[in-house]
């Protein structure tokens, strides 16, 4: 490996279908502005009800890319 620095974020992705799609939707919208995206942890999830149904489920996922100098 060679020499590298990687900055890392902290994103929430938001979906009507699953935290699977959250997820998604977090990492899509960061790809758009963000270059050479490298890991993406999960670090909570969690769903927003609304008169004790399911709303839409929120992914908190950390993300790493290469530091760009």
């Amino acid at each position: 490996m060679s020499d590298s620095v990687y900055k890392v974020i902290e994103l929430v992705g938001s979906s009507t279908k699953s935290w699977d799609d959250a997820a998604a939707n977090a990492i899509n919208k960061a790809s758009k502005t963000l270059r050479d995206l490298r890991i993406a942890e999960v670090t909570a999830m969690d769903i927003h009800l609304k008169d004790g149904k399911i709303e839409f489920y929120r992914t908190k996922v950390k993300i790493s890319f290469k530091f760009q100098s």
